[in-house]
């Protein structure tokens, strides 16, 4: 048996490595969508490892405030013997999807990530608005992050039509505001 990373062990990275609390509150929503989705995907057919995904999501962020965060998470994660989670994590910048047929833990910690803004799901749009906002204006980039949210909607379309529910309707949670 494969030993991952559990949510206690998630918890001692963040105290070590000094997380920010809202980076914290940002790893716990993306391993809540991407489980989210998982679940779902497994009750069609497919067979990922949901304790993969809920280390890899918990632990993705966890060197943020580092240059490079992705190769400084997944050094850390190799040197406590968390090789699978340490692959997701240095991915989880540049990653690109796999078709459908065979989307895996990866895929679902990186839509995990891209449809969650800080601590909120927020769906594709308002996410890649929000990366746009803060991609450099070089030429280009705005063109490259167009093309790579039509091919995560087309892909999360897919989906959708796969498990019969949006994704809207699995995470978008109502605001309760307190007077």
């Amino acid at each position: 048996m494969v030993h991952r990373l559990s949510e206690k062990e998630a918890e001692r990275l963040y105290e070590k490595y000094q997380t920010p609390a809202h980076v914290i509150a940002h790893c716990r929503e993306v391993t809540r969508v991407a489980c989210g989705i998982a679940e779902q995907l497994n009750k069609h057919g497919y067979h990922l490892d949901l304790d993969l995904i809920r280390g890899a999501g918990l632990a993705h962020d966890v060197a943020r405030t580092s240059e490079e965060h992705w190769n400084v998470g997944a050094e850390i994660l190799r040197g406590l013997g968390y090789d699978d989670e340490a692959n997701i994590v240095q991915q989880h910048m540049s990653y690109q999807f796999k078709p459908v047929d065979r989307l895996t833990e990866t895929d679902m910690v990186c839509f995990g990530d891209r449809l969650v803004k800080e601590h909120d799901y927020v769906g594709v749009d308002e996410r890649f608005r929000y990366i746009m906002d803060k991609a450099p204006k070089r030429p280009g980039i705005r063109e490259h992050l167009i093309e790579r949210r039509e091919e995560m909607r087309s892909l999360l379309n897919q989906i959708e039509n796969i498990i019969g529910v949006s994704m809207d309707a699995l995470f978008k949670q109502e605001k309760v505001i307190m007077n």
